[in-house]
């Protein structure tokens, strides 16, 4: 089997985003505001090109994301041939195009794990934040038809100002429909979430209480449900090692076929991202200008180059720096040791201090 050197061997797992359509209009979309139209997609034959290069070169997992990745109608098909080529299958999923035939035939296809996306507990104001009405519904019973085919379950639940009065109810909720994971995940403010953090960002008051909420939950759910537990980046004193550091253990694939270190890269303008329908993937990996650029530490500016924390961050985030600094280059201002970190943060609880509940809802038309 073809492996690249131990240095820059590949990730275990890898993620694609199989379209950017999708029939929920999240306003903290972790896709790009410039979204990729239908005919710009990988074709039934790429991808399963693509697949077969993952395997070969030893990644083990692959996730099937999107968009709504069941919005292609070869999704089956894919899962199959990815589960034929020895990959363990994923789908990452707002579960609203889930129905029992569907999910049937995604069983018999060989997927190993769904992990279902919410917008809260409460039908009214988890639909208003999808932006469609009658969506919570399909996703508890598109919970339900997982569990009924043996499936593992993970709940992923993102939190903010606007729904984080339900976090109780929401871990309460993942027990009754048998996941075996919630992933509590706080917005993380890019592309589309940027736009609408006045509307969302939590006040420190919010956010330490569903911190003790979660630690509580933990201890008593033990053995049940596991809990990850994601706090914003606006609100933390160190940065979070993005993705496990950029081109470092994870890539994501675009809808195109670009190869993204993660999800929010393409925000950062001037950087071209190698495709696949270019290069073969063990090329960009290894040589990908794009993915270089920020590989390891000696990239770094001070006060990061002399940092004790710089091999355990490797930076924070590149999409962040650019996005609040306007240098991907620049310390991530989620760190306190950014000078820039103090007005980050008190522009944040400003923000969360004001009664804003307006969105800006994804769409093809960038939100306009």
């Amino acid at each position: 089997m073809n492996r690249l050197a131990p240095a820059l061997e590949l990730p275990l797992a890898a993620m694609g985003e199989m379209t950017h359509r999708c029939p929920l209009q999240c306003p903290y979309c972790s896709n790009p505001v410039e979204l990729q139209k239908a005919g710009g997609e990988l074709t039934t034959g790429e991808w399963k090109r693509v697949l077969d290069e993952l395997a070969g070169l030893g990644v083990l997992q692959f996730h099937f994301s999107g968009g709504e990745p069941l919005a292609r109608k070869d999704i089956v098909e894919l899962v199959a041939h990815a589960s034929d080529a020895g990959l363990y299958t994923n789908l990452i999923t707002s579960a609203v195009m889930l129905d029992e035939g569907k999910m049937a035939a995604l069983a018999e296809a060989g997927l190993n794990h769904v992990q279902i996306s919410i917008q809260g507990a409460e039908a009214e104001s988890a639909d208003r934040i999808a932006g469609m009405k009658g969506a919570h519904a399909k996703k508890i019973e598109a919970a339900r038809l997982v569990r009924d085919v043996g499936i593992p379950l993970t709940v992923n639940a993102v939190m903010h100002r606007q729904n984080l009065d339900q976090l109780a109810a929401v871990i309460d909720l993942a027990v009754t429909l048998d996941a075996a994971r919630l992933e509590v995940a706080h917005v993380q403010y890019y592309g589309w979430a940027l736009k609408n953090r006045a509307a969302l960002i939590p006040t420190p008051r919010q956010l330490d209480a569903a911190t003790a909420l979660v630690d509580e939950a933990r201890q008593r759910l033990k053995g049940r449900l596991v809990i990850d537990y994601v706090i914003p980046d606006y609100y933390a004193e160190l940065p979070k090692k993005c993705m496990g550091g950029w081109g470092s253990s994870f890539f994501i694939l675009s809808p195109s076929g670009k190869v993204l270190p993660c999800h929010a890269a393409e925000t950062i303008t001037g950087l071209a991202f190698d495709s696949v329908r270019d290069h073969r993937l063990e090329w960009i990996w290894r040589e990908s200008p794009a993915l270089n650029l920020y590989r390891g530490t000696g990239w770094m500016a001070e006060p990061c180059r002399s940092c004790e924390f710089r091999e355990i961050d490797l930076g924070g985030c590149r999409c962040q720096a650019f996005a609040l600094a306007g240098d991907a280059g620049a310390t991530d201002p989620a760190c306190g040791r950014s000078p820039r970190h103090r007005d980050i943060f008190s522009l944040a609880v400003t923000e969360a201090s004001e009664d804003r509940r307006s969105l800006v809802y994804r769409t093809f038309a960038g939100g306009a």
